[in-house]
């Protein structure tokens, strides 16, 4: 048996032979007397943490929780397992007869953890999910919302007879318009397998028959992701986020694409502040045409009445 000293020793020597000291047996889960092999107390409660890791990003974490539910899992993250170790419940090492029987069993185990075709489906679908938002670098707020998306698809029956990638990465897109994450149809599109009017058909199933209600995308919170990929600096940034609100506000900015109107406004922050990158530059940053951002260009010149390039676009 494996003895420790145990926290119970502030409550003094044992109550039989007055001389032993009281130690905690940690298989047990009994506290015994270290002279006379008295028990004092059975199934004592264990408090300390069990350092066990459920996980690749939980080696760190020692917390006896184990890992936290997700809509992102197939089973929620509740699935239960039979463990790898060959021991009962009092530590005791298991014979070879029943160490037989429970390696069977931890097969069986394994092999009936997805057996409902709706698990396959979730597990094929959220193996595409994980991909997709590594690549697209979105958070888990994105991510679980994507989720709760295909889940009700999959409830009304909207996957039967469609692509299961099509319909996650339609699922993630409008969880990022649903979050207001900057990411359009074209960026989940180029990291997936399937086609941009694929994914948007799907996109406009969802929102048909989930009745989702997407708000309308801020164009200040482009500018971050424009100006670091054409590589602007911070003072033109500041600039075009300026002009971007006098716009909002003067009611300029309905009906437009966000990104084309980051991208242009971005292109008369860098025309203001003397900054040499051309329309070609910003638009290839953008993922827009070059003759969107002169027409956007154009409503921002009349609304603000900002002064004529003095530099060729």
């Amino acid at each position: 048996m494996s003895y420790k000293k145990s926290y119970f020793d502030e409550l003094g020597k044992c109550p039989r032979c007055g001389k032993g000291t009281l130690l905690l047996d940690v298989n047990t889960g009994e506290l015994v007397c270290s002279r006379c092999g008295f028990v004092i107390k059975e199934k004592v409660e264990e408090t300390r943490p069990e350092w066990r890791a459920f996980s690749k990003e939980e080696k760190e974490d020692r917390s006896r929780a184990g890992i936290p539910m997700s809509l992102a899992m197939h089973d929620m993250g509740l699935a239960t397992i039979i463990g790898p170790t060959d021991k009962d419940a009092s530590g005791k090492t298991l014979t070879g007869v029943s160490r037989a029987t429970i390696e069977r069993l931890r097969t069986w185990d394994s092999r009936s953890q997805v057996h409902e075709p709706v698990d396959r489906n979730l597990r094929q679908a959220f193996s595409e999910l994980d991909r997709l938002a590594d690549k697209l670098s979105v958070s888990d707020f994105v991510v679980e919302r994507a989720a709760y998306i295909y889940r009700k698809a999959l409830e009304k029956g909207l996957v039967r007879g469609r692509s299961i990638s099509a319909l996650i990465a339609a699922s993630l897109y409008a969880a990022c318009r649903a979050t207001e994450t900057p990411r359009t149809l074209k960026d989940v599109a180029a990291v997936s397998s399937v086609k941009k009017k694929d994914i948007a058909r799907c996109y406009r199933l969802l929102l048909r028959e989930l009745d989702l209600k997407m708000p309308i995308m801020d164009p200040v919170k482009c500018v971050s992701r424009v100006a670091s990929k054409a590589g602007l600096s911070e003072k033109t940034k500041r600039r075009a986020i300026e002009i971007l609100k006098k716009a909002i506000e003067a009611r300029t900015s309905a009906g437009k694409d966000p990104m084309g109107l980051a991208a242009a406004a971005l292109y008369v922050a860098c025309v203001l502040e003397g900054e040499n990158k051309t329309q070609k530059d910003i638009a290839e940053a953008a993922g827009v045409t070059e003759v969107t951002i002169r027409n956007r260009y154009k409503g921002l010149k009349m609304a603000l009445k900002i002064p004529e390039p003095s530099q060729p676009s």
